[in-house]
């Protein structure tokens, strides 16, 4: 009976999902020139009534409108007068596309058993058709990183576009980094609402021994010539050449250090710090050692019982004013569906002192310089993906978000979510 619940459930499940599923975005068949924007380039800069082209995926031109000569017999022109246009978001540290309902076990899969599965592909499990793809897109996040969770080395992550026949087809960048769920030195009991006991994690110095352990071997496996096959070791190997990250999730300031240390022992190309609550109380170490942080979600609650509860929205701005490169993110609870709120975890912390334009590099150029994408998207810049959309309001803004247009690689995409067909559903019931 169990058993035929839970099928139940699945199908049900999928049958919704296939009712709600919007075909892929198809490439225009001439030029496209979006004119008389505010244009936020995502590299801090801001281009007021800008002229934007778009020609085979990519972006051809970002000028002021009055030095562009337009022509509609050779580009399709859209007047966008009034509007923003921006560099589609990037959504870091997420699991967007691996997990659908988070109380049915079933349609998650994000999470593999063991301790150290660097092996572990996340991009294999990435579902474009998911429905919470198309809500979050709604919002101008175009692009997420399928993340793994769980064990010490939790696995590797891809990124990919939200739109795509299949994975294949949606792939950023495959394989981009391991994660790595730093030692706890603190075990917390109970929840955010009814806290535990906090005990020391007595395991502490041994957990981290055992993980430089297996890194120090997959360095030396690296090193070899012709060794024999081994896929944890040979996952790792992208780590010390330079074109995998290691990504580190710590948050207090002592794991931080105690992490960035370690990734420098090891020999790790690039390291990354994931959370990074407390990375405002060791920016001198973070720029000694040139680490980005993928911040925390800033609609969080501190890490310290005697910390200001205003603290995490004022970090983006401390960290910014400190000189750390960082990005922001939606990692925790009910994360893939709440990434939609991710553009308002920036206007949030620019609302605690940090500068607009500064609030949208991260969630665009900044991230994308932190994930190794900045050859391909994150800013509007000539020849880069054209990966970007249009609000008639302010896209950081709740009150005035309105995505209206949006693009990925060119391709103008269908922005229905079942949200919308909802709205629309009972809107015709009740508004007459």
């Amino acid at each position: 009976m169990k058993n035929a619940t839970l099928l139940f459930i699945g199908l049900a499940i999928a049958s919704v999902g296939m009712a709600q599923t919007l075909s892929p975005g198809k490439l225009p068949q001439k030029p496209i020139v979006l004119t008389g924007a505010t244009a936020h380039l995502g590299n801090g800069a801001v281009l007021e009534n800008a002229a934007i082209g778009i020609a085979n995926g990519k972006i051809t031109f970002v000028s002021p409108l009055s030095v562009i000569r337009l022509n509609a017999q050779e580009a399709e022109i859209i007047d966008v007068s009034g509007k923003h246009v921006y560099p589609g978001f990037i959504n870091p540290n997420n699991t967007l596309g691996i997990t659908e309902v988070d109380a049915v076990r079933a349609s998650n899969d994000f999470a593999e058993t063991g301790i150290f599965n660097p092996e572990v592909r996340s991009i294999i499990a990435f579902n474009p058709e998911s429905r919470l793809n198309y809500t979050v897109r709604s919002n101008g996040v175009l692009i997420t990183q399928v993340t793994p969770r769980n064990g010490r080395i939790a696995g590797t992550s891809s990124i990919v576009h939200l739109d795509g026949w299949n994975w294949e087809d949606a792939i950023v960048l495959e394989d981009d980094g391991i994660h790595i769920n730093w030692p706890r030195r603190f075990n917390r009991s109970g929840w955010w609402g009814e806290p535990g006991p906090v005990k020391a994690n007595e395991k502490y110095a041994e957990e981290v021994a055992a993980l430089k352990d297996f890194m120090l071997r997959a360095k030396a496996y690296s090193e070899q010539s012709n060794p024999e096959m081994n896929l944890k070791m040979a996952a790792c190997k992208g780590l010390f050449g330079g074109t995998k990250r290691m990504y580190l999730r710590a948050d207090d300031a002592k794991s931080i250090t105690d992490a960035v240390l370690f990734a420098k022992s090891v020999g790790a190309a690039f390291p990354v710090i994931v959370g990074g609550s407390e990375s405002w109380q060791v920016v001198n170490l973070l720029l000694e050692y040139k680490v980005p942080v993928i911040l925390e979600r800033t609609h969080s609650l501190p890490v310290g019982t005697d910390d200001d509860i205003k603290q995490p929205f004022r970090t983006p701005a401390l960290l910014h004013k400190a000189g750390v490169v960082f990005c922001l993110n939606y990692e925790g609870d009910m994360e893939a569906m709440g990434s939609r709120n991710l553009p308002f975890t920036a206007g949030t912390a620019v609302g605690y002192g940090l500068p607009y334009e500064e609030a949208v590099s991260a969630l665009t150029g900044n991230t994308a310089i932190i994930l190794g994408l900045n050859d391909k998207c994150g800013t509007l810049t000539v020849g880069k993906d054209a990966t970007l959309f249009v609000s008639t309001g302010d896209a950081l803004d709740m009150r005035t978000n309105n995505v209206e247009r949006a693009y990925i690689q060119g391709r103008l995409i269908d922005l229905d979510d079942p949200h919308k067909q909802l709205y629309r559903k009972y809107e015709a019931k009740y508004a007459k």
